[in-house]
């Protein structure tokens, strides 16, 4: 079978309509075939699991070097700078991966437990003295603002502009809509700060990003590749936390026998936010760019082809997941893509998990119940799925 007989949907995934509620389309899309052509973009798609767990592992034809957006570095020049860590493949990718590695090792994370512990219970506090709280002001975004800007050694005033960079930096991987240019817009009066924020000067000398400038003076990377290194983990490792968090509390105020599970049993806390990160993928997306003709599923895809992979689609497969559809945090979650999968697997994940097992414990030890105290409102993003506004009531136990 060629491409051109590849079955063709008429769906714009970067739309309203499809961001707001994807699960209906994610199902079409995995029934059509293992590979769909999308015309709106003249792109490829795959949204099953099996297939996108194989691609994740395939670095030498399915390229990020070539962009994991839509826009092919091959064939236009970037308009924003790409990220040597995400949008690199080895040899690049390989020395700068091991110098975050060296810096988010687990055993190097360790350090920050009891201060992420003693954080979530300043959190807790706060809520449990309102009672009625916007899950995402004031428990999603204020815990991973606070932690991990101190964790890297970020100055302490103007934190929340981290916010409205991430927001636009995961805009940039959909196409250059409307809600891309209203992100760039909100983000180009806070530039200079984003920029001073990553220097060597003006980071504290014990965090990570000290860190990292030391492994430049060692001769590992650069001192160039060291900015670019805090500058990716400021872009990549806060929205993402931010949103995984309102996802969760979103989780357990729809489902609330859930919440009564991790309140009988709060080692539980790690697994739980791990399902909801398959359940609710706050990425939802990545793009690959063919480097040669491949073969997918019968058919023949040419090189320099740009296949948009449903990452939250394929964790909720019922090919790889018993009840997909289920919010369980007593399931196996290992397997699930919301972290990616392969070499350019986020290096991250081991301190966002940190954050939400510190959070989630502490929340089920002392809190009741939680309960929606208000309609929840999404923030549309070209790549994630989270929330702009999350009312909540939250009861002490």
């Amino acid at each position: 079978m060629s491409a051109t007989h590849v079955p063709s949907l008429e769906i714009d995934p970067f739309a309203d309509e499809f961001l707001t509620d994807p699960y209906p389309h994610f199902a079409a899309m995995r029934e059509v075939g293992p590979i769909v052509h999308l015309g709106r973009y003249d792109i490829w798609a795959m949204a099953r699991h099996a297939e996108l767990a194989a691609i994740l592992t395939n670095w030498e034809a399915f390229s990020s070097a070539r962009g994991v957006g839509l826009s092919d570095f091959a064939k236009e020049t970037p308009w924003r700078p790409p990220s040597i860590v995400l949008e690199v493949d080895p040899p690049l990718h390989s020395k700068t991966h091991a110098a975050l590695m060296k810096v988010l090792s687990p055993a190097a994370l360790q350090a920050f437990r009891d201060t992420l512990a003693s954080a979530a219970e300043e959190i807790v506090d706060d809520v449990l003295a309102r009672s009625n709280v916007d899950g995402v002001t004031d428990i999603a975004s204020a815990f991973p603002l606070r932690v991990f800007p101190d964790a890297v050694g970020v100055r302490p005033d103007g934190r929340e502009k981290l916010l409205l960079y991430g927001n636009m930096v995961f805009n940039a991987f959909g196409p250059r809509n409307e809600r891309l240019e209203r992100s760039l817009a909100e983000l180009r009066p806070v530039t200079g700060w984003i920029d001073e924020a990553c220097e060597r000067g003006r980071l504290s000398p014990e965090g990570i990003g000290a860190h990292l400038y030391a492994l430049a003076d060692a001769g590992d990377i650069t001192v160039p590749e060291a900015a670019l290194l805090v500058r990716s983990l400021l872009a990549a490792g806060l929205d993402t936390t931010v949103s995984a968090i309102g996802n969760a509390l979103f989780c357990f105020a729809r489902f609330p026998d859930q919440w009564a599970v991790l309140r009988d049993d709060p080692s539980l806390a790690r697994n739980a936010f791990d399902e909801a990160c398959r359940f609710e993928s706050p990425v939802q997306t990545f793009f690959r760019t063919t480097t040669c003709n491949v073969e997918i599923g019968g058919a023949t895809i040419d090189e320099g082809s740009k296949i948009l992979m449903f990452l939250a689609s394929a964790n909720r497969d019922p090919r790889r997941w018993e009840n997909a559809d289920v919010f369980d945090i007593r399931r196996r979650t290992g397997g699930h893509l919301g972290f990616g999968h392969g070499i350019h697997r986020c290096v991250g994940e081991m301190f966002a998990k940190l954050e939400g097992e510190a959070l989630l414990a502490a929340l089920a030890r002392r809190v009741k119940s939680i309960a929606f105290a208000g309609e929840p409102v999404q923030r549309l993003n070209n790549t994630l799925r989270c929330f702009a506004k999350l009312p909540l009531v939250v009861e002490a136990a």
